[in-house]
């Protein structure tokens, strides 16, 4: 299934978001900055790229799902669509 814009607007904001955080805690591990604070920020960051695939395969259910209300053969199935969900868990 290709990704459009309509599918991954959120996902991608959270990516966007996350990168801003992974510069950080690079700069963070670099300058020497606390572990504790460090592994916080890391956490955060791991959480946000979840969050980003998760929103991905939601809407990618949601897409597939819509094609079939429409009588449309979805372009994934719903094994694929829990496999990659699966990947993420």
């Amino acid at each position: 299934m290709k990704l459009r814009p309509e599918m991954t607007g959120e996902a991608l904001t959270r990516l966007k978001r996350a990168r801003g955080q992974l510069n950080a805690v690079i700069e963070m591990m670099e300058s020497g900055q606390d572990c504790r604070e460090t592994l916080t920020q890391l956490a955060a960051v791991s959480k946000a790229i979840d969050r980003a695939g998760y929103k991905i395969i939601a809407s990618g259910m949601r897409h597939c799902s819509g094609a079939r209300d429409r009588g449309e053969q979805p372009e994934m199935t719903e094994e694929e669509l829990e496999k990659l969900f699966l990947a993420l868990a």
